[in-house]
């Protein structure tokens, strides 16, 4: 028989391991085990017997409604603490070699490089696909740009979110990126972008709403390193006792490719984005400009450091972490971006696409 082992730590929870034995392309024995805690005890042996059977080729859902079946069988209430049916599926997915892990992946970390905002958001869609396809590395990449800017949503409408007129005042480009969420208002030296490109398989069992939290973990320990107290909250937003710093907003491509990228404010011109967000304006239009300044607390003032010098924690954290190397954007890579930002991302119908 083949033995088999994965291992999830949840977040704020216990870790769970996976132990199993294959046979014929199923589990035959499994073993579950780890510092959470069950009551009562006999609960482990039904957990550990509603996997065996199971096809190695078994999807997350198929695991949870295993388990959900045999604690429903029972005739009394069983507590699971510190572990539930949804991270023992990614421990299982994980021994079979269907989820992987951060440690999985040799990543890599791309530095800055100034580049017009339509080809930062067509590197997005060109690195994602590649990691996706198996032609590069995972990697984490810093964005610097060349000219104001406003990234909306793939979904949403450009004239209820951005105010044409102002825009064009303020010299502000209007872009839309592959990724769902929210408006980024983002000047070119007032605020830190970096984007994540990973195989799906990295979020693999976890809800849209956990993976978010757990790609950004170590942006947490990198702004704890830097005196932030940053937490998140559901969906998307990165916030501080003193307000929000920035949002995280994801795509996954068909061919397993995982897009996660995150805009934090460094500094902003709150009265400039109250004119060009209309929706910016319209959350504060009872309240006046001192309230969005409360609402976006940049990293400047928070921390006192320059934007070079957050960048430079950000990387010093993510490779330490994950044992990342230095890596580049290829030639090719670049080529493909510029293309695309000129046939799509440049293009009327792309940004206007919902009017």
């Amino acid at each position: 028989m083949d033995h088999k082992h994965g291992e999830y730590k949840v977040p704020g929870g216990k870790l769970v391991i996976a132990d199993l034995q294959i046979s014929d392309g199923r589990i035959h024995t499994a073993n579950l085990n780890g510092d959470f805690f069950l009551e009562p005890d006999d609960v482990l042996q039904d957990l550990n017997s509603a996997l065996q059977g199971l096809s190695v080729e078994c999807s997350s859902k198929a695991i949870v409604e295993s388990i959900d079946r045999a604690l429903k069988a029972r005739d009394d209430e069983p507590v699971l603490f510190g572990v539930d049916p949804d991270s023992i599926a990614i421990a299982v997915r994980r021994a079979l070699g269907k989820a992987s892990t951060w440690d999985s992946h040799e990543w890599e970390v791309i530095p800055a490089t100034p580049l017009p905002i339509t080809t930062q958001v067509a590197l997005d869609q060109v690195l994602t696909e590649r990691v996706g396809a198996g032609l590069r590395k995972p990697a984490m990449r810093l964005w610097q740009w060349t000219e104001p800017a406003v990234v909306i949503g793939s979904f949403q409408s450009l004239q209820n979110e951005v105010d044409a007129e102002q825009a064009e005042r303020h010299g502000v480009k209007i872009v839309r990126r592959i990724s769902g969420g929210g408006a980024m208002f983002m000047e070119a030296e007032n605020a830190a972008t970096y984007s994540l490109y990973a195989p799906q398989s990295l979020v693999d069992g976890l809800s849209f709403t956990d993976s978010y939290p757990f790609l950004d973990q170590w942006v947490m320990e990198a702004l704890a390193g830097i005196g932030v107290e940053a937490f998140y909250k559901p969906l998307n937003d990165i916030a501080t006792p003193e307000g929000k710093i920035g949002g995280a907003a994801q795509k996954r491509l068909a061919n397993g490719g995982l897009l996660h990228h995150v805009t934090m404010s460094y500094d902003i011109d709150a009265e400039k984005m109250t004119q060009v967000l209309r929706i910016g304006r319209e959350k504060i239009s009872d309240k006046g400009i001192a309230s969005a300044k409360k609402r976006v607390d940049p990293l400047r003032r928070q921390t006192g450091l320059s934007r070079a010098e957050i960048y430079d924690s950000l990387i010093e954290t993510f490779a330490t972490k994950y044992g990342a190397q230095r890596g580049e954007i290829s030639a090719e890579e670049l080529a493909a971006a510029e293309k695309l930002a000129a046939e799509k991302f440049s293009s009327h119908e792309w940004t206007a696409r919902v009017p």
